[in-house]
């Protein structure tokens, strides 16, 4: 009588598809908006300003990158997805991207390097202080990104530099609001999003708290021999 062979649980076939393609995923939706652009401009589909649609293109990327990567640990934490945990680096880092690419088209292109204008703009136009704001918040977060500054910073202190990334969601927010004329829905729409995000992080941080606090508890009683 021949053994029979076991067969190969699924699951961790699963996973490990899920790992190897969620990154090839990210890549994709990362520079499909790029395409985009670079497509509809070829083909002279970007209105009659084509330099405003490509800014409020870049723009309106930079915030829904943004929303990705706050989003990651809600879901896992609400529907158990570990995938969008996997790319998050990679969805902030497409998210700064995309605010430096917006922010250099508008002074290459939109300004064309006019230094003096420029200068005016950063310093007397509110939403284009918030939105040069927003990029700096952003800036030493992307410059973190990488396993070697986790280990340099520690853990602790690295995750609390990176909780800067609710103050980028609202400025941004702040940046996009002022900027839009009249219709107030997208970044009204944007704001809502972020704040659902904000709120469904809550009872992930008071239980880390809790755990926290009941760690401490016991280091102390461990200490004084309660």
């Amino acid at each position: 009588m021949s053994e029979s062979t076991a067969p190969t649980p699924k699951v961790p076939r699963r996973r490990e598809l899920s790992r190897r393609l969620a990154p090839l995923a990210a890549w994709a939706l990362g520079l499909a908006p790029l395409a985009k652009i670079a497509a509809d401009a070829l083909r002279g589909g970007l209105g009659a300003n084509p330099i405003e649609a490509i800014l409020n293109r870049l723009g309106f990327w930079t915030l829904t990158f943004l929303a990705l990567t706050l989003s990651a640990t809600p879901l896992k934490e609400v529907f158990g997805w570990t995938a969008p945990l996997r790319v998050r680096r990679m969805l902030g880092l497409f998210a700064f991207g995309y605010g430096v690419t917006h922010f250099a088209f508008y002074v290459g292109v939109d300004k064309f390097f006019d230094w003096r204008t420029i200068a005016v703009d950063l310093t007397k136009r509110p939403f284009i202080m918030v939105g040069f704001a927003t990029l700096l918040v952003l800036l030493p977060l992307a410059v973190t990104s990488t396993d070697g500054w986790v280990r340099r910073l520690g853990y602790t202190r690295w995750k609390r530099l990176h909780r800067l990334v609710y103050a980028a969601a609202v400025l941004a927010v702040v940046h996009f609001l002022w900027r839009v004329k009249a219709d107030h829905r997208r970044p009204l729409l944007f704001a809502a999003l972020f704040g659902a995000l904000f709120a469904a992080r809550l009872p992930g941080l008071f239980r880390a708290r809790a755990r926290s606090r009941a760690a401490s508890g016991r280091t102390s009683r461990e200490l004084f021999g309660a």
